[in-house]
């Protein structure tokens, strides 16, 4: 493998801290995005499960972005040669929920670099760490691995069978104006999600891509429609194959024998496996 793997790994402890306040109209406009119909959030709400995703945004200036639209790298994440960066899942703690006007706190730190060879070619893994804080100390840990591969091969691996039953499905339609919304509420200027002529010719996708994270915000929404009082405590996911525009999908979950998590998956129309995911409830009563 090219990839100097020994050279990433230096970036292994590195760390920067950011600020930020659970302002109300992000969640707004997320709740709309979604087709929440919900009062307009007012301060000591909490922040739904994931949400934090809508703070501490990657801002940067617009001469400091790749030719895919991600920042350039070598900065915080280690300069990986490959050339797709993806979402390739994430393990969450809710210790308690954020809540709207709070000041909050974000530690970043890149926890592991890996590298192997797969079926379609060299892989590179970042685990990157976060600690999310308010006033009475870290209220998420937050921790997601990007990978970083190759263009796609012929013969690339297609995605394996999502479960066969469900107990409470929802389907997706996962317009450009879906994929827009996201992006813009996130600011993600990776191009992959907006920018067709790009995503197709350059990066060989057949369609503008849907976000992992937005996947998995689709999962937890799905939960919270159906469970709408149980109090998630952990959630951990992982993307297994792409979903594309112009092709619906659907978020499914069906309940655990142990009553205290919920499967949770998005398959794509063939019924492939896109994300598969578990959320673990605190025990009833505790809200």
């Amino acid at each position: 493998m090219a990839t100097d793997i020994a050279a990433l790994r230096q970036w292994i402890g590195k760390s920067e801290t950011r600020s930020d306040v659970v302002t109300p109209t992000p969640i707004a406009a997320l709740a709309a995005t979604l087709d929440r119909t919900e009062p307009w959030p007012q301060p000591g709400d909490p922040l739904p499960p994931i949400w934090h995703w809508l703070y501490f945004l990657p801002i940067y200036p617009l001469a400091a972005s790749g030719a895919d639209g991600h920042p350039t790298r070598g900065e915080f994440l280690p300069p990986v040669a490959l050339p797709r960066r993806m979402w390739a899942g994430s393990r969450l703690a809710f210790h308690r929920p954020l809540r709207i006007g709070a000041a909050i706190q974000r530690t970043s730190r890149i926890a592991d670099v890996t590298a192997k060879e797969g079926r379609a070619g060299p892989l590179v893994f970042v685990r990157v760490r976060h600690e999310i804080a308010d006033g009475k100390g870290v209220a998420i840990v937050d921790e997601h691995d990007i990978v970083y591969r190759g263009n796609p091969r012929p013969g690339d691996v297609a995605a394996p069978p999502a479960p066969g039953n469900h107990a409470f499905a929802r389907e997706i339609d996962p317009g450009p104006v879906l994929l827009f919304r996201y992006s813009a509420l996130t600011f993600n200027s990776h191009r992959i999600h907006y920018d067709r002529s790009y995503v197709t010719s350059v990066e060989g996708y057949p369609g503008l891509v849907v976000h992992g994270p937005l996947i998995a915000t689709l999962l937890l929404d799905l939960l919270r429609r159906e469970r709408p009082d149980a109090t998630v405590v952990n959630f951990e996911f992982r993307a297994v194959s792409p979903l594309f525009d112009g092709e619906r999908f659907a978020v499914c979950g069906s309940p655990a024998d142990d009553r205290r998590s919920i499967r949770l998956w998005a398959k794509n129309a063939r019924g492939g496996l896109a994300m598969d995911g578990t959320a673990t409830l605190a025990p009833e009563g505790l809200r």
